[in-house]
């Protein structure tokens, strides 16, 4: 088991920027994968950024070019900067860690872009 902290969400105005922090109770190599996921209000989760420990990594189409996802080893740390916000990016945030079988969660962080 793993716990999973996220910290940085906030109101920020349309072409603004956040960075949002997952903050991992034990070392993050130990995953297959660390990643970002969002969800809506009766949507269902969508992966924003997921960064594997071999391997490219991925993004959303809504996201590539605005949304930057990073790790610290020492921080056992996963970040996602978030910039040029839009309206459409207000969600619930969400840090996981993959592992085959066994997907941990934290408890989520919320972003609202708004005028």
């Amino acid at each position: 088991q793993v716990q999973l902290v996220e910290s940085g969400g906030g109101l920020v105005q349309p072409g603004g920027s956040l960075r949002l922090s997952c903050a991992a109770s034990r070392s993050i190599i130990s995953f297959n994968a660390m990643g970002w996921y969002r969800q809506v209000l009766g949507k269902q989760r969508e992966l924003v950024a997921q960064i594997p420990i071999f391997g490219n990594i991925k993004y959303a189409d809504s996201v590539k070019g605005r949304f930057t996802i990073s790790r610290d080893t020492a921080k056992n740390t996963v970040y996602l900067q978030m910039n040029s916000l839009k309206p459409e990016d207000t969600a619930v945030y969400y840090c996981n860690a993959y592992l085959p079988g066994a997907n941990s969660w934290g408890q989520g962080t919320q972003v609202t872009v708004s005028s």
